[in-house]
């Protein structure tokens, strides 16, 4: 590289970064040569890493490696660090490079915090930070004596790989860099696996224990135990694991993280928003990653808030600071005494491991007796086996991995003392999902009778004040400055702008072109300020008293990130006014590419298993009140490269918000067609009404015929809705054809040309036709429809033949 070269880099540097007057930034390192804490570091030459000490407190630093070029919050994102578990005093700290050839990282006290562990018979050593992020020790004959990509922490990056002598160590949190509980490595038997190494348990959680390795999609035949992500998104394993990004084929910046919850999840940066994206990730079920909560606990899931733990009834919090201790029981149990002993229920509770036995055909009672001739049972699993037709119990000496679920259909008994009453309702409460209010008592003191004078005057001051800010709030209101019509940024999310209502109606030229419609209003292409195709929907019926209650219903939809959801940019709250700006998609509607024959058998399979896995994330765990209401192939919204990205979720909360109390509905919602039978039968309206209508979009994708057509010729009238017709037509194939490939293709899309796969095709329709029963019960739920397409072996046809 030319001096001039260096120079202007360096220079632009200066511009972009705020960097100390006393900073020095290098492009190597020599012999003898060191980097001082904390304003020394040095740059790759495409300036995309930067390595050098990053402060994680009062002047407490990390030698490590991160992106140059800040977030939109302005933070920096690490991806390797030399001494997470030991950070250094941020003066008189200093990276060596000997003369031996080896590299030390030496603390104000002259202690060695963390060393390479290299030699070298030549003095000419230098230390470089590659294009690639990897930071080498090399010789001037070009031979590495160490590199930073053989000993990653918690990240690797593209074309870095992992290796049997290598792990991935999760963050103890998102502000602790310290190395956490969750561990990802190659075991003995050359499978990469997924561990929580916790503070009293250790468990195994991916793949699923109880699969053998074959089952779970995995190979012990290799002995190079490497996994490696490319430039491009494609993982793969040399035990047969492997998957795709989200936006596969586009060179982006990527970064493959175990994150601090213990999923593993690819992010891709978005160059526009610059912020992370999450393009791929293993887990969906946030609550089935083991070690969550710790001991005698339960996980449960909050679109807003995330993750949440509860100590189960009796117990308390060990350490009212750190879940990961788990809880303790708040009562002591005598074995000699099992007559003071009984069983709470704990309804939709699940916890994995630590069975005594397992017992076959059991009644309740027996249960019960078992667990109480064992001392060491702190309760039971009662399980119902559809395989047999029996119950079984699971009696359990420790209760770890708890979760709660809604659509888990079990039990479990917890074993405590018979004074429990306060403890069922505590329990209770806590797993509440509503946001109902609660009352506060308020004790008041009453007035002194000679203090009428002092009333008087604070009445007078009250008032005074009240009025000023009246003033001021309208002031504020009315007055638009240029500032704030540039910027118009809510510190509702970084991810969130506030237009005007001026600025939309310009970046769509005044409305003019409407790219789509619906109940809950119309779509209009626009084009940002800053050159993005957005698209624009002005909402229709949203009857807000003020832009907070219609804010507070945006935070909802905005922080619902995921790849298969539509991107919210930003909102306009302007008077009457109600607008979300959303990202365009290039290719439209499922529906409109439906319509034009433009959709192969991979995609249509591909669009199919996107928009599962965009429901799935909605409905996790306790989100049944969380629900689309109106999935159809109008709202499956299609990118550049064809992959399913599901859009108007959260609108019938938004537009009708007073409607929504918990399962209840007041008014039917949905599109003739593709409604469940809940809606006309005024049942409880739970997240499988979203399940039936994805159900008939598959139907839909599979035999190219919409159900609103059969709906719309039904004779029985207005009042049926026109329900099931299309799910109708396609039983009466099956009644009339016993073989199994010969009614297939007769109601397969013509448009498909007989081009398709067979296999997949079975599973799709197995799966719509479980997904559109008419009993709710008998439908799966999205994360089941996901884990089903994904391994098909676990999928059975359970088919009501009759309607």
């Amino acid at each position: 590289m030319s001096i001039q070269f260096s120079v202007l880099v360096l220079a632009s540097l200066v511009v972009s970064f705020p960097i100390s007057s006393y900073s020095s930034t290098i492009f190597s390192l020599s012999s003898e040569g060191s980097l001082s804490a904390p304003q020394d570091s040095i740059l790759s030459q495409n300036g995309k890493f930067t390595a050098g000490f990053h402060s994680v407190g009062d002047n407490a630093y990390f030698f490590a490696i991160w992106f140059t070029k800040p977030l939109a919050d302005g933070t920096n994102t690490l991806v390797w660090m030399a001494n997470r578990d030991q950070p250094i005093n941020g003066e008189k700290s200093h990276l060596s490079l000997l003369k031996s050839g080896n590299l030390v990282l030496i603390d104000a006290n002259q202690i060695n915090v963390w060393e390479s562990g290299t030699q070298s018979t030549t003095s000419s050593v230098e230390l470089r930070l590659l294009d690639n992020g990897n930071l080498v020790l090399v010789t001037y004959e070009g031979q590495r004596l160490w590199q930073s990509f053989d000993s990653p922490t918690d990240t690797l990056l593209p074309e870095q790989p992992l290796r049997k002598t290598s792990k991935l160590v999760s963050r103890r949190s998102l502000t602790n860099f310290s190395s956490g509980f969750y561990q990802l490595h190659f075991n003995e038997d050359n499978v990469l696996h997924l561990v929580f190494d916790g503070i009293e348990m250790t468990s195994v959680f991916w793949p699923s224990p109880w699969l053998i390795v074959w089952d779970a999609g995995r190979s012990t035949y290799n002995d190079s135990k490497t996994a490696v992500l490319d430039r491009f998104g494609n993982f793969w394993s040399s035990d047969i694991f492997g998957f795709q990004s989200a936006d596969y084929g586009v060179e982006l910046q990527r970064r493959f993280s175990l994150d601090t919850d213990g999923n593993l999840r690819l992010y891709s940066l978005e160059k526009l928003s610059n912020t992370w994206k999450v393009s791929w990730q293993l887990f969906l079920a946030a609550c089935r990653i083991h070690g969550v909560c710790g001991l005698n606990s339960l996980c449960s899931y909050d679109p807003v808030s995330g993750r949440k733990c509860h100590c189960v009834p009796g117990y308390r919090m060990r350490n009212p600071k750190d879940w990961s201790y788990g809880c303790e029981p708040d009562f002591e149990v005598s074995c000699n005494d099992t007559s003071s002993l009984d069983f709470i229920p704990l309804r939709h509770v699940e916890f994995y491991g630590y069975d005594i036995a397992y017992y076959r055909n059991k009644t309740l009672q027996e249960c019960k007796d078992l667990c109480l001739k064992h001392c060491d049972c702190k309760g039971f699993e009662y399980k119902f086996v559809e395989a047999n037709g029996t119950y079984s119990c699971y009696p359990k000496t420790l209760l770890f991995n708890g979760y709660v679920q809604s659509s888990w259909p079990d039990f479990v008994y917890l074993k405590v003392p018979k004074a429990r009453h306060y403890w069922q309702e505590q329990y209770e409460g806590n797993l509440q999902c509503d946001d109902r209010k609660v009352m506060l008592d308020r004790a008041y003191r009453r007035k002194e009778h000679d203090g009428w004078m002092k009333s008087f005057i604070w009445s007078i001051v009250v008032a005074g004040v009240l009025e000023i800010l009246c003033f001021l709030t309208y002031w504020i209101k009315t007055r638009k400055s240029s500032h704030e019509t540039k910027q118009g940024y809510l510190l509702l999310s970084i991810r969130f702008k506030k237009f005007t209502y001026a600025e939309l109606k310009k970046a769509s030229s005044n409305f003019s072109e409407e790219i789509g419609r619906g109940g809950g209003g119309i779509v209009y292409k626009g084009k940002l300020s800053d050159d993005r195709v957005a698209a624009i929907k002005f909402l229709s019926g949203a009857n807000y008293q003020g832009e907070a209650e219609f804010l507070a219903e945006v935070s909802t939809i905005g922080n619902l990130n995921h790849m298969n959801l539509i991107e919210l940019w930003g909102y306009c709250a302007e008077g009457k006014h109600r607008l979300l700006v959303y990202e365009y998609m290039e290719y439209g509607s499922l529906s409109d590419n439906l319509n034009a024959n433009n959709l192969d058998w991979d995609q249509r399979f591909d669009i199919a298993l996107g928009t599962a896995k965009g429901l799935a994330y909605l409905h996790e765990e306790c989100l049944e009140w969380v629900l689309h209401c109106d999935v159809k192939p109008q709202n499956i919204l299609l990118d550049s490269n064809y992959k399913p990205k599901v859009a108007d979720f959260g609108l019938s909360k938004i537009l009708n918000r007073g409607d929504l109390d918990n399962s209840n509905f007041s008014t039917i919602r949905g599109t003739r067609g593709y409604m469940a039978p809940e809606w006309v039968l005024k049942m409880p309206i739970t997240s499988k009404v979203d399940v039936y209508s994805y159900g008939i979009v598959l139907l839909e994708m599979i035999t190219g015929k919409s159900p609103e057509v059969f709906a719309n010729g039904d004779s029985r009238g207005d009042d049926s809705m026109g329900l099931g017709l299309l799910v109708t037509w396609i039983r009466e194939k099956m009644r009339e054809t016993s073989e199994w490939k010969s009614w297939i293709q007769e109601i397969v899309d013509p448009a498909l040309d007989g081009k398709f796969d067979l296999e997949k095709m079975e599973i799709l329709l197995k799966l719509a036709l479980q997904c559109s029963e008419e009993d709710r019960d008998a439908r799966p739920t999205m994360c089941e429809v996901v884990d089903k397409m994904v391994h098909p072996e676990n999928l059975e046809l359970k088919i009501n033949m009759l309607m």
